[in-house]
């Protein structure tokens, strides 16, 4: 019995395994609040560069097909996966995600200085890069 999805016999992984899973399966997954009322989804997921680790998950919120919306990047280790949800829970609610740093889909907030750290200040996590 295979632990692997997403690949037939013989071939490599590419969606998912016992421990791993491919970002195109995290990109588009619901993104849940603490009061278990859906807020969003993962848009896509940014990855540091030098250690490899999932830094943060951008969550699309609000807007109406496309126009207004607004992107939150949570630190991926405030998101949990429930299996009965299907989805990321996050322990905010939808006002404290509201009050989150955001920025829209014109803007560029990862060449602000700092802007990762008030991410991670804000949802309380420490910052792991100096």
């Amino acid at each position: 019995m295979s632990d692997v999805t997403g690949t037939a016999a013989g071939e490599v992984p590419m969606d998912e395994t016992s421990r791993l899973i491919s970002s195109e399966k995290v990109e588009g997954t619901a993104v849940y609040g603490a009061d278990r009322e859906r807020i969003g989804d993962v848009e896509t997921v940014m990855i540091d560069k030098y250690s490899g680790q999932v830094a943060y998950a951008v969550v699309s919120f609000g807007g109406f097909l496309g126009i207004g919306e607004r992107y939150h990047p949570l630190p991926w280790k405030v998101l949990t996966y429930d299996t009965g949800l299907g989805g990321y829970v996050v322990n905010v609610t939808r006002q404290q995600l509201e009050g989150a740093p955001t920025y829209e889909a014109d803007r560029d907030p990862w060449e602000e200085p700092g802007y990762g750290r008030r991410v991670y200040d804000y949802y309380g996590v420490t910052y792991p890069w100096v």
